[in-house]
């Protein structure tokens, strides 16, 4: 008899991916956790293993093709399952994509552990050294409830707002929440009235060119580029979906987030002398002891010292969300795009520890062995330019985070130490914040922390 297989529900917040290969095809025949087929999600790439055994009867999909949780992906023959052996992995070949039928409940399958990207970050002689980045993360997404009969289109809003409930999912409010726009003021395209996100960002869009909003400061939607090609030859390159999962959550930081950033230098003199008295031991725990491992440990003791640093801004609730824990990212550069990767418990652990957690993170961040809950649940980020010559620089937010700090390239400067010049090595530092619920004396008051307890590192190599 026929069964289906659909995609399982892929994890908080991802409600879609695009199929990068086959590893099947109808006649081959597969076992249950045999995988079928490779796909891309915002930040990871993973194996899709089958839910079903028997004779691939029908694909349903094709490589290339963006899918979505509960979408059918095969049609297997049950009934030839025990007759026939596990068919070998095909080489991935483009199917042609038939006409989708309607979602099938989603069976019990677990999904492999997702990797992060495969790629290879920049050399740099510190493994944290990267650029900001951002990860909004958002609840999956609920299955759409049949449309009701004699039903077609958009339902037409009824003229108070207020007094009717949004039918759309958890993601698509949590998005709307996110861009500023009241998801009941939106007309839903799909069965029944139900909103999507084309829905939120199609309102938003006519919402921010009218004249009242442009007056009350919301961005407008951007004109059409002109013909480059009139003045010489030019080429497009399609973003990437990570990149685009990049751009979206860029766009939503710059958006929603007012932003401060306070610039500060910090003699790293001593703290330079002690990450090389203590480097080896770092080596023979099979990590490296760098700025940016020391600095994570130095963060968070100010973070403890500074808690409401520590927290996210619930905009919907009013609320100033305080985390008891303290789990740092680290942004770092690969050759596909910027991960963030999340070095939990920081204050529970030495440098040394910090080092080898930091050493091993860069190394599967390379080796696309970072899987998507790895890269989730930070408090606060650190970013590190220095390596690449950048001195102050002012990142971008981590949202849903509030703060960020940035470090720049140290350089030996002459400072008047009791009537003599002495050589000293500054380390430029940018901290941006939140302006919402962060002050610029709150922000000052945190900096000074910092550069304070840089100047007398010692005891931090035995902290726990």
């Amino acid at each position: 008899m026929p069964s289906d297989f659909a995609l399982p529900d892929l994890g908080d917040g991802i409600d879609e991916a695009d199929v990068l290969q086959l590893y099947v095809q109808p006649g081959d025949t597969v076992t249950v956790d045999q995988p079928v087929m490779e796909i891309e999600t915002d930040k990871a790439t993973l194996d899709v293993p089958s839910g079903v055994e028997g004779t691939i009867t029908t694909l349903h999909v094709a490589a290339g093709q963006t899918i979505t949780p509960g979408q059918l992906l095969i049609t297997v023959d049950a009934d030839t399952a025990a007759a026939s052996p596990a068919a070998p992995v095909a080489e991935p070949t483009p199917t042609p994509a038939t006409t989708q039928p309607p979602s099938v409940p989603t069976p019990a399958v677990a999904i492999a552990d997702p990797a992060a990207p495969r790629s290879s970050p920049a050399e740099s002689s510190d493994p944290g050294q990267a650029i900001p980045t951002t990860a909004a993360a958002s609840a999956p997404p609920q299955v759409a409830p049949t449309a009701l009969p004699h039903q077609e289109g958009p339902v037409p809003p009824p003229e108070d707002v207020t007094q009717r409930a949004a039918f759309a999912s958890p993601t698509v409010r949590r998005f709307a929440r996110e861009i500023g726009v009241d998801v009941r003021d939106v007309g839903g395209s799909g069965p029944a009235g139900r909103i999507s996100e084309s829905d939120v960002k199609r309102f938003a869009r006519t919402a921010r060119n009218t004249p009242d909003s442009q007056q009350a400061g919301l961005p407008a939607v951007p004109p059409p580029l002109p013909d480059f090609s009139r003045w010489g030859s030019v080429q497009r390159e399609p973003l990437t979906r990570f990149r685009r999962t990049v751009a979206r959550n860029m766009s939503l930081a710059w958006e929603q987030i007012p932003a401060v950033t306070l610039h500060h230098t910090a003699d790293v003199t001593e703290l330079e002398t002690m990450r090389q008295r203590y480097k080896q031991v770092a080596i023979d725990s099979g990590g490296r002891l760098t700025v940016t491992a020391i600095l994570l440990k130095i963060v968070a003791s100010a973070l403890r010292a500074h808690p409401r640093v520590n927290a996210s801004y619930d905009v919907e609730a009013q609320e100033l969300v305080l985390k008891d824990y303290i789990h740092i990212g680290v942004a770092v550069d690969t050759d596909r795009g910027l991960v963030v990767p999340v070095i939990r418990d920081v204050d529970t652990k030495n440098i040394i520890q910090l080092g080898v957690d930091l050493t091993t993170v860069s190394a599967k961040a390379r080796d696309n062995d970072l899987t998507i809950e790895e890269m989730r649940g930070s408090s606060f980020a650190i970013t590190n330019l220095g390596g690449l010559g950048t001195g102050h620089f002012a990142p971008i937010v981590n949202w849903p985070n509030i703060a960020i700090l940035a470090i720049g390239r140290s350089d030996q400067v002459p400072v008047l130490i009791d009537g003599e010049w002495q050589p000293r090595l500054h380390m430029p530092l940018s901290f941006t914040f939140d302006h919402r619920v962060l002050d610029g004396a709150d922000g000052a008051r945190f900096m000074t922390w910092i550069t304070d307890a840089i100047r007398q590192p010692l005891m931090l190599a035995l902290e726990g």
